[in-house]
């Protein structure tokens, strides 16, 4: 992130989506728990509280879980895509994988976003 780029108070979905499209990754961090959340949220997913704080995320992290969707949405194109959780620090994104395959624990980093669906970016990493 620039130096100059401030973190805004609250994070709401277009902001996230915003940094998404200019290769950042934005979440959550509870102030009264510690979970961090990858994606807005109105209160933390863990304990409840509202007291949560925008962060930003590393964009090289461990693939914690992935899947292959064989059969996609009909927006998207005809082929299979893969999808990961992706671990960042103490948060979790899920994101499209793009290039070779990966596995459960390899390190995989932002590579940019897919936006086949108007206005709803999706991360995309690859093999790091």
């Amino acid at each position: 992130m620039s130096e100059t780029q401030e973190l805004p108070e609250t994070l709401d979905y277009a902001t996230w989506a915003r940094a998404v499209r200019e290769g950042r990754l934005l979440g959550q961090e509870c102030q009264d728990c510690g979970h961090v959340a990858g994606a807005p949220k109105g209160a933390c997913a863990q304990c409840g509280s509202r007291d949560i704080e925008t962060v930003e995320l590393p964009t090289t992290g461990e693939v914690y879980t992935e899947t292959t969707v064989n059969v996609p949405p009909i927006q998207f194109e005809d082929r299979g895509y893969q999808v990961a959780l992706v671990q960042l620090g103490d948060a979790r994104v899920m994101a499209r994988i793009e290039g070779d395959h990966v596995d459960i624990g390899e390190a995989a980093t932002l590579a940019g976003y897919v936006d086949e669906d108007e206005d709803h970016p999706a991360p995309v990493f690859e093999r790091a």
